[in-house]
């Protein structure tokens, strides 16, 4: 699918969920890899990822065009457009979008998803998952009290 396929995918969307026009510029955007898409208040304008369509399908990405028009719909009437607000809560329900897209693939292994530190106390033998390294000896069991060991994929890293 190219952009000018899109440009009408998300005018239609738009005219039939929404009942008003998209005037703006929809654009495929390849480096939207942690988000499905996302909307520009300055310009109006509307990118979507193209891994989201390539993995996901036409059912998921339309949700998340949805996402992006509750924006830029509430935006252009003066209304709340932001995630938080009650008013786009409400119209991205009655439309039937997403709230947030699946995530690809490729970033499910990341450093930034993975734990990477496995704490065990050496009196219970409770652990705890940390992603970031910390000082054992700062820090002590919640369950017994006890000390900690930091161990880093199975290998022990400090006693």
């Amino acid at each position: 699918m190219d952009n000018t396929a899109l440009q009408q995918w998300v005018e239609k969307v738009s005219m039939e969920s929404f009942g008003r026009p998209f005037l703006h510029k929809a654009t495929f955007n390849s480096r939207l890899k942690a988000t499905g898409g996302r909307y520009f208040t300055v310009t109006h304008h509307i990118e979507i990822s193209p891994h989201q369509l390539d993995i996901f399908g036409h059912e998921e990405t339309e949700k998340i065009i949805k996402h992006e028009l509750c924006h830029y719909h509430l935006h252009i009437m003066k209304r709340g457009y932001r995630h938080r607000d009650m008013d786009f809560k409400k119209l991205l329900a009655y439309v039937g979008g997403s709230r947030y897209c699946n995530s690809l693939p490729e970033r499910a292994g990341k450093k930034g998803n993975a734990f990477r530190y496995k704490l065990v106390c050496s009196h219970c033998g409770m652990e705890y998952l940390r992603k970031r390294k910390l000082d054992p000896s700062r820090y002590a069991c919640g369950k017994c009290r006890g000390k900690l060991k930091l161990f880093m994929l199975d290998n022990i890293v400090e006693s």
